[in-house]
């Protein structure tokens, strides 16, 4: 049975997050994951304004001439950063390249189908559709161990 113990620090001193368990499975790999991006926060626009943006509401980041794109659930946001900077600073273990121009949260991807030319379609939580490329649709299986 697991217990969480939850435990005031007082002022000044450190805050962090102690995991006792028998095995690392991937449920708690996951958990871990976004314990470690819970501070951090995208930047991006969207009506003419300024807006912070946690990674795991991110289902998908696409370029679109030359333009880079953060698909949310419901909301699109604009960035000024470029792709492969989102590829560098997302989680690795949730987010993967799935063809030149997206990236997908592993963690939003609610089916996939096998689409013309060995590419995948990926269809996320929200219903929207994205592809994964031939050369990109290997390591997608194998990251979500089909």
């Amino acid at each position: 049975m697991l217990e969480v113990i939850i435990q005031e620090t007082k002022v000044g001193e450190k805050e962090y997050v102690l995991v006792r368990c028998q095995k690392i499975t991937p449920e708690l790999s996951d958990l871990l994951d976004q314990i470690k991006d819970y501070d951090r926060a995208l930047i991006a626009f969207a009506d003419n304004e300024i807006h912070r943006i946690n990674p795991s509401d991110v289902f998908y980041v696409e370029s679109v001439d030359k333009k880079i794109f953060l698909y949310c659930e419901s909301v699109v946001y604009e960035s000024k950063q470029r792709l492969y900077e989102f590829e560098e600073m997302l989680n690795p273990n949730v987010f993967m390249r799935i063809s030149k121009s997206t990236i997908v949260n592993l963690s939003k991807i609610k089916s996939l189908s096998i689409a013309l030319y060995g590419r995948l379609e990926v269809t996320l939580a929200n219903s929207e559709k994205v592809f994964a490329t031939r050369t990109h649709a290997e390591r997608l299986r194998g990251k979500l161990e089909l």
